[in-house]
């Protein structure tokens, strides 16, 4: 577990991002082995996101538990980019997930959000808390003087 900060903090991304919200249910019990080789492959795909070159678009992550995590892009074209390349870890799961899941919908579940977010409509802050979220993603700064309101971190536009 990351280290905690103790003082309050607000978070920045430099133009505009993307946040995708993807997560699972699981209804019934399965075959061991089908969860933990899905569990094996979002650790691969992540590990390769932590390790691509910036010019991929991924900003980072935070896992919220073990069934959703949410992910930060430079832009929706990086994105699915991604999510289609072949060469990469993603595609190949998915397709697996999707020939082994054909028949079980409703044992699991997935789903995903995907939002755009234009620069400066968005804010954040964190306090007592480990690097999570757009703290993670982006840089942080002290949330002191503007910073200390949510209306001052979305700049007075609300």
């Amino acid at each position: 577990m990351s280290a905690i900060i103790e003082r309050k903090i607000a978070a920045r991304i430099e133009g505009d991002f993307v946040v995708f919200l993807i997560g699972m249910r699981i209804k019934q019990a399965l075959e061991t082995t089908s969860v933990v080789a899905g569990g094996e492959r979002d650790a691969a795909e992540l590990k390769e996101l932590e390790a691509a070159p910036a010019e991929l678009g991924f900003l980072g992550y935070t896992n919220l538990g073990l069934t959703a995590l949410v992910q930060y892009w430079r832009s929706f074209d990086q994105l699915e980019a991604y999510a289609r390349a072949r060469d990469r870890e993603h595609w190949p799961a998915w397709v697996d997930f999707n020939l082994k899941m054909k028949d079980s919908r409703g044992d699991v579940g997935i789903w995903y959000e995907t939002y755009l977010v234009r620069s400066g409509e968005y804010e954040a802050v964190y306090s007592g808390m480990p690097l999570v979220g757009l703290a993670r993603a982006g840089q942080r700064a002290e949330a002191t003087g503007e910073l200390e309101s949510a209306r001052g971190r979305l700049g007075a536009k609300v």
